[in-house]
């Protein structure tokens, strides 16, 4: 299935000079949606993941389907004030600004083997927040996944000289 043609191009949003890639019309379509988690979760099919990471907001749409279809849990990556108890945060840049992130201080366990699924690679800020406060928690990461990539970014090289596994369905 081309997931290429569920993927809009939105020229100057949220600011000039970047095109947005909107997945909103995979989502709306039920065989691209579900393809689109068949391809993530396969990823790490031979892995025996604990929990998927998902940061705000696809990440959500994205890891929680991914984490069902591994019979794994699912922990959400906030942005700061919207998770109840105590947290763990971390400050990061993105292509177009900067960002912090938080999750449950309690939400992941030493040793548990952690999946981290969100929609877009860009710059990579995002995603290694995210590693950070896996592993800080004492979390294994065994895999990245994303639906889009974009190359010239070229976090991907940057995250698998780290040694990540790292994969997405489509480049840009």
């Amino acid at each position: 299935m081309d997931l290429e043609k569920y993927v809009a191009s939105i020229p100057g949003f949220p600011k000039e000079g970047i095109i947005f890639r909107d997945v909103t019309p995979m989502l709306q379509d039920a065989e691209a949606f579900k393809e689109s988690v068949n391809q993530l979760a396969g990823f790490v099919k031979d892995e025996d993941v604990d929990v998927v990471v998902g940061p705000e907001s696809r990440g959500f749409i994205f890891g929680c389907p991914v984490a069902l279809e591994l019979n794994a849990g699912f922990v959400p990556v906030r942005k700061p004030g919207k998770l109840p108890r105590e947290v763990v945060s971390c400050k990061y840049d993105l292509e177009y600004g900067s960002n912090e992130i938080q999750m449950h201080k309690d939400s992941i366990k030493k040793g548990q083997k952690v999946f981290i699924v969100d929609d877009l690679l860009a710059t990579g800020g995002t995603v290694e927040a995210a590693i950070k406060l896996v592993e800080e928690m004492g979390g294994e990461v065994v895999g990245l996944a994303f639906v889009i990539e974009l190359v010239d970014l070229k976090a991907k090289e940057r995250l698998e000289a780290k040694g990540y596994k790292v994969y997405s369905i489509l480049q840009y």
